[in-house]
């Protein structure tokens, strides 16, 4: 894990400096970041928009059912890209988990990468083939994310499928040339707080998982091509390391 956490270090000092879009005022229609228990607390940032801003962290377990839990200091999904009109340069806004558990459990080639569960938004494109509501309005996937120099000194992207390439895949694979799934778990947002509920055949490798949070926005290669979808901006890292302290249920 230490190479997650080195590609995330230069965008988070990017992302100090400004690199990101102007933060939003925090408003007031949220919890003391106090009343939410376990998982990973973060401080308040006055410099990252509000919506983005996360306060707490947390993964739980209900039967077989994974909860992924997010908190930020404003009203969570409120804010979402601008509309370009074109696939090519267009953002991706996300709230993201990264896991500790191998991307072949949800269908991936085994050790592809680092598997994280993310809630997204695109106005410029749909890749939910069974989500009605299409890639503007938040949704969710699986991605495998792998470092790449091409989108950045150390930044990091979703994995590229090359051409001719067959790799292991889901079923709900949506057809783009990366490591990506479209399984259709709904999220829920209400008020400061946004949560997925997963279901898994082996709740076991959650149980045993490590985990962080992070709010980031990808970019679309102007090429549209090979690295397609790139980490371009991180707003806010749970931990401030990326280290993945996070332990479920606790």
């Amino acid at each position: 894990m230490n190479m997650l956490k080195k590609s995330y270090r230069i965008a988070l000092a990017l992302a100090a400096l400004g690199t990101g879009q102007a933060a939003m005022a925090h408003d007031g229609d949220h919890k003391d970041h106090a009343e939410h228990t376990g998982g990973l607390q973060s401080t308040p940032a006055g410099a990252v928009k509000a919506p983005y801003d996360i306060i707490h962290t947390k993964i739980t377990t209900e039967g077989n059912i994974a909860v992924f839990h997010m908190a930020v200091s404003g009203k969570a999904g409120t804010l979402k890209p601008t509309t370009t009109g074109k696939l090519a340069g267009s953002t991706v806004f996300s709230y993201v988990w990264p896991t500790k558990i191998d991307p072949s459990v949800v269908g991936f080639e085994p050790k592809s990468g680092i598997l994280a569960f993310a809630v997204t938004s695109h106005p410029d494109f749909n890749d939910t083939p069974l989500f009605a509501g299409g890639g503007a309005e938040w949704h969710s996937h699986w991605v495998v994310l792998k470092p790449d120099d091409a989108c950045g000194k150390g930044a990091l992207k979703v994995a590229d499928i090359p051409d001719g390439a067959k790799p292991r895949l889901p079923k709900t694979w949506p057809g783009l040339p990366i490591l990506i799934d479209s399984p259709g778990w709904n999220p829920v947002f209400k008020g400061n707080t946004l949560e997925v509920k997963v279901p898994f055949d082996d709740i076991g490798v959650v149980d045993s998982t490590g985990f962080d949070g992070v709010t980031a926005a990808l970019r679309v290669n102007a090429s549209v091509h090979n690295p397609l979808l790139c980490v371009q901006d991180v707003f806010k890292v749970a931990s401030g390391d990326l280290s993945l302290p996070g332990q479920v249920n606790k």
